[in-house]
């Protein structure tokens, strides 16, 4: 391979970005994220062209894949790619990921240390808008399966690889799409991975060692619509509660009445996975959490960073009243979001939160978010498959199986896979996961890079 001067350096990576072909995995990341497939909730705002772009981008920048794979567009803007085994006995496995992505707060474009969609590639890290969800694992997944068809490797297992558009807002358009689509081809999958888990660097409990955490089960997702109703008219004659203060009691009592904290099946797994790693005192606490686990749900729950793995979470996200500053209004509504463990109902959070707000003025209603995904198995399957490729990637890290805290698009999917992972091989530190959907999101070069030899080795050992 020819040297090149340094100064020449800008000058290649711009020919190669002029001719559609960019110089690495990490340039052709930066290029992903400049499309801005955003998904918005009044989805009169997105703008579909972008996606569509988008996929011309994918089918420039790996060839191979979508001349080899059976390629599907599904419902206009989702992906379903096929990867036919040729033993057609074992069943196939499933690998999913999202190419939307959120939009960035109005006003805080400032605070980036590069514009969100610039996708630029600078000091060792790749800036912008879905660079950690999930533009990494989209471009990740498509850059392993083309290094090995140029590689000539064939699957015993067929493959099936589904990118939906709409993640961000449910994935009722994409993965549900996608989900009836596999139906109709009558596929049935042993396991399947999307997005969530990940390698941390720097956990307070693994001194010197990188824990890579599987999640084998995630939280449920409820938002309840709070109202108040009442009297309303002129400002000058105020009644004597309003809607707005009626309403706010209600929060103001629902935030001061969190769920009591306990450790769930995946919480106690992770942590008797990690035994064996830690030192005393903490071993014999994660060794005999069959007394222990009130006190570590307890301490959990102290800290905001680890309550949501110990607690069916409360976040008070919206509040909608009135129409002018001289008018008392005579309706205040109010949505409150809710992530649930594992084994808390939707119908156990409503009666718990009407108990709290104790006011027959307020009501409370939901939309039902079906179909919550279970716990998958560890012992065996596709989890040993991803710690295989993990330890193959990262020898030294310890491979624990965790919960994911937020939602994914697996609930579209639970009726055909037996199992359901999440987990995109990105190392990172705890302090980064902040900008996931906020400010300053990044992912490393190196990191990035690492990610898409996990997604290989995955494929490969899935394959078999």
């Amino acid at each position: 391979m020819p040297r090149y001067s340094r100064n020449c350096l800008p000058v290649i990576l711009l020919a190669c970005w002029v001719c559609g072909v960019a110089a690495s995995p990490a340039e052709r990341l930066g290029e992903a994220v400049r499309f801005q497939t955003i998904s918005y909730q009044d989805t009169g705002q997105i703008v579909y062209t972008r996606f569509e772009a988008f996929q011309r981008y994918l089918r420039d920048s790996f060839p191979l894949v979508f001349s080899k794979l059976e390629v599907e567009t599904v419902n206009e803007y989702s992906l379903l790619l096929r990867w036919t085994g040729s033993n057609a006995a074992l069943a196939p496995v499933l690998f999913t990921a999202h190419m939307d992505v959120v939009p960035v707060e109005p006003g805080t474009e400032k605070d980036w240390q590069h514009p969100p969609f610039a996708g630029v590639v600078a000091d060792g890290r790749i800036y912008g808008r879905g660079t950690l969800d999930d533009k990494v694992g989209v471009m990740g997944l498509l850059e392993a399966i083309e290094q090995l068809l140029a590689d000539g490797f064939s699957p015993q297992r067929t493959l099936v690889f589904a990118f939906g558009h709409d993640e961000e807002i449910g994935g009722t358009s994409g993965a549900a799409a996608l989900a009836a689509r596999m139906r109709e081809l009558g596929l049935h999958f042993d396991w399947m991975v999307d997005e969530g888990g990940m390698l941390v660097s720097d956990n307070p409990i693994l001194q010197d060692k990188t824990m890579a955490m599987v999640n084998i089960a995630e939280k449920g997702y409820l938002t309840l619509i709070l109202e108040a109703t009442g009297e309303g008219g002129h400002s000058s004659n105020p009644p004597e509660v309003s809607t707005i203060g009626r309403l706010s009691n209600a929060l103001a009592r629902i935030e001061a009445k969190p769920f009591p904290p306990q450790l769930t099946g995946p919480v106690v797994a992770m942590f008797e996975a990690l035994a064996p790693h830690v030192g005393q005192p903490q071993r014999i606490v994660f060794e005999n959490l069959w007394i222990t686990d009130g006190l570590v749900a307890r301490m959990m729950a102290g800290e905001r960073s680890t309550t949501p793995f110990v607690r069916t979470t409360t976040a008070l996200t919206m509040f909608n009243a009135g129409v002018k500053e001289n008018v008392v209004p005579q309706r205040a509504e109010a949505r409150v979001n809710f992530r649930l463990l594992p084994g808390d109902s939707p119908d156990m959070v409503v009666d718990y939160i009407t108990e709290v707000v104790d006011d027959p003025l307020v009501n409370v209603r939901y939309e039902e978010w079906d179909n919550l995904p279970g716990v998958a198995d560890y012992g065996s399957g596709g989890f040993l498959v991803i710690k295989s490729a993990v330890e193959s990637v990262y020898p030294d890290a310890v491979v624990v199986p965790s919960l994911l805290t937020a939602t994914t698009d697996t609930r579209h999917y639970v009726d055909l896979v037996d199992n359901q992972y999440r987990f995109h091989g990105v190392e990172m530190a705890t302090s980064q996961a902040t900008s996931i959907h906020g400010t300053d999101e990044y992912v490393g070069v190196a990191s990035y890079e690492k990610s898409i030899d996990i997604a290989r080795k995955m494929i490969e050992l899935a394959a078999r």
